[in-house]
């Protein structure tokens, strides 16, 4: 009755995979896992709370937020503020100004201490015992745009001293010839000594200084005198007998007595009819770079009265007269 009780379909083995003990022993040891591990205990949750840590609060009484209201500047404000942003900017360039200056002064007078500029005119040996009197370079002193108007003035000055110097060998030639015109080779030798240096110093440095320093009052020196100096080539190429100068009128009346003595003087009354145009040529030529430069009256009695405040002699001159004044006011009481 046994062999009836054995299932015929079992296998002779009975094996059973979960009760391998390789699985046997991983179950057991998830279960333990699970079974140590409660989600609703105490430690549980200490542990999840440490692991996720709430976020933290900014510390500090929290303040509602508040809608600011945006106020515009009225057009007194506005205008305020701009005059008050360009007195400081006027301030600030004065102030910059005043530095330069200074700064300009400074280099200036450290150039001139280093190397002052000394006299080079008229050119002289460095034995002779007269010194050059005036300073003149047109390349440091005149602006480019004056410089071949002011180098054309200082030809004609040496034209002009050259045509005085050969009036007098004509009228010397003349009085050889003539005995009775000795008061006209006297005075071409008083014009030759006079008017040489004379239109030097009267028309020749006032245009120069003019050029240099942009000087009204130099430009009216030089217009005044040099119109004088028109004339006076004018009266000079005329030649009026008596009167020093060998010009047209002499130098035709010396045909009669002397032919060679005529042409010498009809040479220079030439170079007196060339000295005259020249002067005009010149003198319309300046008077346009005047009318350029801005220069005017007003300004030039500007520097006047500045040059005379300014000038040592009058100061000193103003000083004994306040102080004679004073003390004859002290006598008198």
């Amino acid at each position: 009755m046994s062999s009836f009780d054995t299932n015929p379909f079992a296998d002779p083995v009975d094996v059973n995979p979960f009760q391998d003990p390789s699985v046997t022993q991983l179950t057991n040891a998830s279960q333990s896992g699970l079974d140590e591990f409660n989600p609703f205990s105490e430690g549980s949750q200490l542990t999840n709370a440490a692991r996720t840590a709430p976020a933290t609060q900014p510390s500090g009484h929290s303040q509602p937020a508040v809608l600011q209201t945006s106020v515009e500047p009225t057009p007194q404000a506005v205008a305020a503020a701009a005059q008050a942003g360009l007195l400081q900017q006027q301030a600030e360039l004065e102030r910059k100004a005043a530095e330069l200056e200074k700064k300009e002064r400074e280099l200036q007078n450290n150039a001139a201490s280093i190397n002052p500029r000394q006299n080079n005119w008229p050119p002289l040996p460095r034995n002779c015992p007269i010194k050059p009197c005036f300073y003149q370079d047109f390349s440091a002193d005149i602006p480019a745009d004056y410089q071949r108007i002011c180098k054309m003035l200082y030809y004609l000055w040496m034209l002009h001293s050259v045509t005085l110097l050969l009036n007098l060998l004509a009228c010397l030639a003349s009085f050889t010839v003539q005995p009775e015109k000795g008061v006209d080779f006297g005075l071409s030798i008083l014009w030759f000594v006079l008017f040489t240096p004379c239109a030097f110093l009267c028309w020749y440095r006032p245009i120069y200084k003019a050029f240099r320093s942009d000087s009204s009052f130099s430009f009216f020196v030089f217009f005044f005198v040099f119109f004088c100096q028109i004339a006076i080539y004018v009266i000079q190429a005329v030649g009026i007998p008596g009167w020093g100068n060998s010009g047209w009128i002499s130098a035709l009346s010396e045909l009669h007595n002397n032919v060679a003595v005529a042409i010498i003087m009809m040479v220079v009354a030439g170079f007196l009819t060339l000295c005259a145009v020249l002067s005009l040529f010149l003198l319309k030529q300046v008077h346009s770079l005047y009318r350029r430069t801005g220069a005017s009256f007003q300004r030039a009695q500007e520097e006047f009265s500045q040059g005379i405040l300014t000038n040592r002699s009058f100061q000193n001159a103003a000083a004994g007269a306040a102080s004679s004044a004073a003390h004859s006011a002290f006598r008198g009481n």
